[in-house]
């Protein structure tokens, strides 16, 4: 099954946070936070103006992005864990 998110909505996949501290403690599953940094499955066509013209989205597929800790909502897509969420709640790209 394929996702496509409408208007300015994104797919994001969350990266997996490290499972040792800098000290070497290893952290169990249920302590972790939930990361707040994915990649971007997918994108929307984008917002309308006023004119009824799109407004085209300045993430793309394959971005790695910083969203806010509780944005999105989480939904499996092929066993797949994903987060829709409007491009707005992101908060940069990762460059480099």
């Amino acid at each position: 099954m394929s996702f496509r998110p409408l208007h300015d909505r994104v797919v994001v996949s969350r990266v997996d946070s490290e499972e040792k501290t800098a000290g070497g403690i290893i952290i169990p599953d249920t302590a972790k936070e939930k990361p707040s940094e994915g990649v971007i499955v997918s994108v929307g066509p984008g917002a309308r103006d006023e004119d009824g013209k799109y407004i085209t989205p300045d993430v793309k597929k394959g971005d790695r992005v910083l969203f806010g800790k509780w944005s999105g909502t989480e939904i499996k897509v092929d066993g797949d864990e994903l987060l829709i969420m409007k491009e707005s709640d992101i908060m940069g790209v990762i460059e480099g």
